[in-house]
């Protein structure tokens, strides 16, 4: 490793915290705490969702926090996820002996669960109910139970779970991965427990530490996609040779090596698929909160002659994540074949050049959900303050109401940063993606109209009046 390069868990005290053994436990107990009082709250709380915290904490808090730690540091709301606190003690009772059938190893699964739940978010407005939300917690919980208890290894956590996908992409562009310190020691290393678990030295066939259980063997791991920042391949590596090392974010999105446990990017078809959903569903949420959405649903609902919003939202989603997709990327595809000399396929060509998009796309999340954290950044107080008290006892004090968070002016500004951020980002993967493949530096041009253009939307978008959902005051 370079000296110039950042290990955070070389870092006193908190690199302590983060290579103890039992630090994801202690990381998951408050997060499992926090989940079972949204659901108590969500069910039997007030119906009005600024005052219940399972709508607040969800829809404002949580994906706040969740951007901002990817943006900063990593995956590491996966390395507490609650959800996994259950499934590890359900696998002390449960020892499944199954493998995740083969020709369900990849994304499609959980890209089909995104899609429907950015969907039911705008269909049954999750974001102002507080029962459904409550209840989507619970299947989460049911689901991480269910899968891991038949099949063993994480089958869940890698091939269904939508917000851990949306994770791993997002993490690509995170500054810090979970790699080795030393490619040397790794090669004289003769037992891979990184991969295979720390066993037993009298007993071979006893587990006293499992590795990594997403199986990315880690002298052969590439960026963060489908790493989960559990440190199971901290605890298991008897050299103490892997670290959470700074890098170059969205280096990974630019080479097209083989890599543990992913294979060749530009092979990927699914990861591919789930990229482009997520960059483009980061624009259709964003339009799900601005008056414009509605004036569309009108009209669509006129010149269908119904009534009902389901078909309506049916047509806006495809129009957003199926053609739109489809025209962009289809015709950059198609002019990028007419000027590469390798003959690749449009299929070929969309997979390769599509994770170009993910650094925008995260641009726009960024924006969306950091505005509606930042403008309602204290309301949890309050929201907590009246949970408390409904239980009899308001030793918080009276909930103060008036408690929001910057002002809509002011956090417009940070999304304007955050989506130039992104744009900047995009460009230059896919300026390095030109010079990888060697193709034509009008490749390049084509790419970055679709960034722009992409750019531009969501510009506009932001500067359109947005729902305070989830805030007390001026909720939508």
């Amino acid at each position: 490793m370079l000296d110039r390069e950042f290990d955070l868990l070389r870092v006193p005290l908190l690199g302590n915290l983060l290579t103890w053994k039992h630090a994801r436990t202690l990381l998951q107990i408050p997060l499992f705490i926090i989940s079972v009082a949204m659901i108590l709250h969500g069910l039997f709380g007030p119906m009005l969702a600024p005052k219940n915290i399972a709508t607040t904490f969800t829809w404002v808090h949580f994906r706040g926090a969740l951007v901002f730690v990817l943006l900063l540091a990593g995956n590491f709301f996966c390395l507490a996820c609650p959800f996994m606190l259950v499934r590890n003690l359900a696998r002390k009772f449960f020892h499944p002996v199954r493998n995740w059938p083969r020709f369900l190893r990849n994304k499609w699964i959980p890209l089909v669960l995104l899609i429907a739940m950015l969907f039911l978010y705008e269909w049954l407005d999750l974001w102002a109910t507080p029962w459904w939300t409550a209840w989507l917690i619970i299947s989460y919980f049911a689901g991480a139970l269910v899968i891991d208890a038949i099949f063993k290894h994480a089958p869940f956590c890698k091939f269904v779970c939508p917000i851990g996908q949306f994770n791993f992409v997002s993490s690509t562009v995170s500054p810090l991965e979970v790699k080795v310190r030393d490619l040397d020691v790794c090669t004289a290393c003769a037992t891979k427990d990184c991969i295979r678990g720390k066993r037993e030295p009298a007993a071979p066939l006893v587990v006293i530490q499992r590795g990594c259980e997403l199986a990315l063997f880690q002298p052969r791991k590439v960026g963060n996609i489908d790493c989960t920042f559990c440190l199971d391949c901290v605890q298991a590596c008897p050299h103490e040779n892997v670290g959470i090392i700074s890098r170059l974010p969205a280096t990974e999105l630019m080479t097209d090596g083989m890599r543990s446990g992913v294979g060749f990017l530009s092979k990927r078809k699914d990861l591919a698929a789930l990229v482009i959903v997520f960059s483009f569903g980061a624009l259709l949420n964003a339009f799900g909160m601005v008056s414009p959405v509605y004036a569309l649903e009108q009209w669509l609902a006129n010149v269908l002659g119904v009534r009902h919003e389901l078909p309506v939202l049916a047509i806006v989603f495809a129009l957003f994540l199926v053609i739109e997709p489809l025209l962009l990327i289809g015709v950059a595809a198609w002019l990028t074949r007419l000027w590469d000399v390798r003959n690749r396929s449009l299929v070929q060509v969309a997979v390769r050049y599509s994770y170009s998009l993910v650094p925008l796309g995260f641009g726009i999340w960024l924006a969306h959900f950091g505005f509606h954290f930042l403008t309602g950044l204290y309301t949890f107080i309050p929201v907590t303050q009246a949970a408390v008290a409904d239980l009899g006892r308001a030793m918080l004090g009276a909930p103060q109401w008036g408690m929001s968070g910057l002002t809509p002016n002011v956090a417009q500004l940070f999304e304007f940063g955050f989506i130039g951020l992104g744009l900047v980002g995009s460009l230059l993967v896919s300026y390095a993606i030109v010079a990888i493949d060697k193709v034509p530096a009008r490749v390049f041009a084509v790419w970055a109209f679709v960034s722009l253009l992409m750019a531009a939307s969501a510009f506009w978008l932001i500067s359109q009046p947005m729902e305070m959902r989830g805030v007390a005051l001026g909720s939508g």
